[in-house]
């Protein structure tokens, strides 16, 4: 056992004297004998004045402008007592203008529910679930106004507009605000 060990410890021995590790120590040692460099020093950093924020008073930028929309007068509540009409069901998104038609001074609209019944819209007709009100139809477009609840609860007034689809057949309606 003795024998193996003093074998093996030798033939370790002889491993670690390779030519290759003559030659890597050699440019080792040229490396070392190199002048080091020199680093140049660290620019000196101008001193700045401290800036004072004096804004913290006043509104955020990033904050919904509350003063500016307790300024005006609140739209109303939304009136309960007239009868919904069946176009209200649906939400605004689902509801594609495929048409609209105009009789003597009369414009209406045609629109296409997601059941895929076409309902005939006049100005002063409501669809949406946002109680909204259609208030003008041109040969393009159909633009109402939403009562929606706000953050604070109160009721607020938008305008949205439904544009007619380039294409007949296609299935998504186009709605802006």
């Amino acid at each position: 056992m003795r024998l193996g060990l003093a074998l093996a410890g030798i033939a370790l021995l002889a491993g670690c004297s390779d030519a290759h590790l003559d030659a890597l120590e050699q440019h080792l040692q040229t490396l070392r004998q190199k002048p080091e460099g020199k680093i140049a020093a660290l620019p000196e950093m101008p001193s700045y004045a401290v800036a004072a924020y004096h804004g913290s008073a006043m509104r955020s930028p990033f904050a919904p402008a509350g003063q500016a929309l307790e300024a005006l007068p609140p739209p109303a509540e939304p009136r309960e007592q007239r009868e919904r009409q069946p176009l209200e069901a649906f939400a605004l998104k689902n509801l594609a203008l495929v048409g609209t038609l105009s009789v003597g001074d009369t414009p209406s609209g045609l629109i296409r529910a997601p059941d895929g019944r076409l309902y005939r819209v006049f100005v002063g007709d409501y669809l949406g679930r946002d109680q909204g009100r259609v208030v003008k139809i041109t040969r393009r477009s159909l633009s109402l106004v939403e009562r929606v609840r706000d953050t604070q609860g109160a009721w607020r007034e938008r305008t949205r507009q439904l544009n007619l689809a380039a294409s007949q057949d296609a299935g998504a309606p186009r709605v802006s605000q």
